[in-house]
């Protein structure tokens, strides 16, 4: 099958190379010269251009987006809703929010054209393991790609689905990333506890690797972790600050929105944000309090 692949970082890049040892067509655009070449030495076309992309793409196209969310999305989907015809489908494969997935995909419907939404899991190792794909959009759509999944899935009947209608791809993608970010909150916490317990000496890496063979706590989030333990134990050279790419905060919002008490992904999320703050400022009043009211000793920076 023939699909335009719009924007090849490494994800992008990844999802490519995938499609391209599955026998699939890829032409693909970056604005990067570098990355359009490296499409291109692992068996890729490329364009230099959106309009050149279309212009080599056989009717009906696909294309599938895999640019960051916000902005560069709004804008990449606004161009080739101006540019291509009814019949047409665009897969937006990035971590959009679900409310501007369901307001793009109605101005793309405005002019025929079908939109498809797919949360894509599986990070920098699904080139090699496969990807997990919650795909929202119309069901003649979707089947009409089935192909593209069913190559980019770890195994073709298992791994991607069609969760409902256009939107409900991200929202379920957006709720897995919130329970990533309790899943590795209970992780860290708990490697903490054993770290701190001196008497023990107790050796992670160790730890990890008992864990990850029979134990209830056993994932593939261990098998990172025993890993990254083992290449270094003491995580030297790695900075407290832990980002976010905004999914966690949409998953908060709508558990508020719904009314659905969401404890430990919304810790999570607050502990992330805290990890950011490295003069702190509600701490130091906290310190300051307590030398107030109690006379304890304050720690001087």
């Amino acid at each position: 099958m023939q699909i335009a692949m719009i924007g090849l970082g490494k994800m992008g890049a990844n999802m490519a190379q995938r499609l391209l040892r599955g026998g699939h067509e890829v032409v693909g655009f970056d604005p990067s010269e570098t990355a359009r070449r490296s499409h291109e030495q692992h068996g890729g076309v490329t364009a230099d251009s959106l309009e050149a992309l279309i212009a080599r793409l056989r009717a009906p196209r696909a294309l599938w987006v895999m640019v960051p969310a916000g902005e560069i999305t709004d804008a990449t989907i606004g161009a080739l809703g101006a540019a291509l015809a009814p019949g047409d489908v665009v897969v937006d494969g990035g971590n959009s929010n679900y409310r501007d997935t369901q307001r793009r995909a109605a101005q793309l419907a405005a002019r025929h054209i079908q939109f498809v939404d797919c949360g894509t899991s599986g990070g920098v190792w699904g080139l090699a393991e496969g990807y997990s794909l919650m795909i929202g959009g119309d069901v003649t759509a979707v089947e009409r790609l089935r192909p593209v999944f069913e190559t980019l899935a770890p195994a073709a009947e298992r791994g991607w689905g069609r969760v409902g209608p256009v939107g409900s791809g991200h929202y379920t993608k957006m709720i897995h990333n919130g329970i990533e970010y309790g899943l590795m909150q209970a992780y860290a916490e708990g490697f903490s506890i054993l770290q701190h317990k001196r008497e023990f000496d107790l050796d992670l890496h160790q730890v990890a690797e008992i864990w990850r063979h029979g134990s209830v706590v056993r994932s593939w989030l261990l098998d990172l972790t025993s890993d990254a333990l083992g290449r270094n134990p003491t995580l030297a050279g790695i900075a407290p600050y832990v980002a976010d790419s905004g999914e966690g905060r949409w998953t908060v919002a709508e558990a508020i929105e719904l009314g659905v008490p969401a404890f430990v992904i919304s810790a999570s999320l607050l502990e992330r944000l805290r990890s950011r703050d490295a003069d702190s400022f509600s701490d130091k009043l906290l310190a300051a309090m307590r030398n107030q009211f109690g006379g304890h000793a304050v720690k001087q920076e």
